[in-house]
């Protein structure tokens, strides 16, 4: 269990890092070239191996692994957020410029209700040994419904947040990327407000399936909320840099399935036969980078075969 030192450190250097993000690099509303967002997720992706590093050094090589695992698993399930986040904001024309800022203040929320439901996790399972077969159980069935399912469509409109604060709104303006307006004596909320809190909500529902899926690789709550900050800050660079490509990794889906499978067959086993974490993280990499391989080849694959086929057509 990690100390409180480690809590503090770890949440003074998360704030000088957001602080020099927005403050700083990301003062003024902009629209983030593909380039800067590049530089920005390797330097996220880097923050993360570094403090990895640092627990290495700290609490041991076990616990280095586990927080890599546990970066890599959540990583892997955040990417399909950002296509999520793409309909979105294309649902309600948000500005290029104002995509970060939004980004980030939901990122923050996220932060904050990603903890309280992991410190809940943490005591439940420990208060109660069997929750452990439920989620893993919630895994696997989450793994197979995702391997067989379509691809579920994404509707803002039906949102409960944005239909409950659309009588709220000061119309179709997003104020320079101001959450609140002020209409005579009363405060409106903006567009931009809607956008953070239906962001918001898409991302409690994601994790109610990346936190138990970390949770089935430790219950070390430091070591799970650091994995799952570490992973979500680099999110919004991921979106930046990628948008809506990320649909070109076409068998994401069969990879997280793949994922929540095994980490919901390492809980239900457990009693049995622990999986040593090496494996486990091996098989976390192992599965994202064939994700990955097979995707662009497929994609490859597929642009040869149209253009053999419009050749054989224009030949005709």
């Amino acid at each position: 269990m990690s100390v409180a030192w480690q809590w503090v450190l770890f949440h003074v250097f998360l704030g000088l890092a957001l602080w020099i993000d927005l403050g700083i690099i990301h003062k003024h509303p902009e629209r983030v070239t593909t380039k800067k967002a590049l530089t920005w997720s390797a330097a996220w992706v880097s923050l993360a191996l570094l403090f990895c590093v640092g627990i290495y050094f700290v609490d041991g090589q076990h616990k280095a692994v586990l927080f890599l695992t546990g970066y890599l698993v959540e990583q892997s399930l955040s990417v399909d957020n950002l296509f999520v986040f793409y309909v979105i904001f294309q649902y309600f024309k948000t500005p290029k410029q104002f995509e970060h800022r939004i980004l980030f203040w939901g990122i923050i929320a996220a932060l904050v209700m990603r903890l309280g439901f992991i410190l809940a996790g943490v005591a439940l399972l420990e208060r109660w040994h069997w929750l452990t077969y439920l989620l893993g159980a919630f895994l696997v069935y989450t793994a197979v419904k995702l391997a067989i399912g379509k691809e579920a469509e994404v509707h803002p409109e039906k949102n409960p947040i944005f239909r409950w604060l659309k009588p709220f709104m000061s119309g179709h303006s997003f104020d320079s990327g101001a959450f609140f307006v002020r209409r005579g004596k009363r405060w409106l909320i903006t567009p931009a407000m809607v956008v953070l809190l239906v962001i918001d909500w898409t991302d409690l529902m994601f994790a109610l399936d990346s936190i138990p899926a970390v949770l089935g690789i430790t219950t070390d709550p430091f070591i799970v909320y650091t994995s799952n900050a570490m992973a979500i800050l680099g999110l919004r660079s991921w979106y930046s840099a990628l948008g809506k490509l990320i649909v070109a990794f076409e068998h994401l889906s069969h990879g997280l399935a793949v994922i929540l499978a095994f980490v919901g067959i390492k809980m239900l086993i457990h009693e049995w036969y622990v999986i040593p974490v090496g494996w486990a993280l091996g098989v976390v990499v192992a599965v994202l980078a064939t994700t990955v391989l097979t995707s662009i080849w497929s994609r490859k694959n597929g642009a040869r075969k149209k253009a053999a086929a419009e050749k054989k057509s224009h030949g005709a």
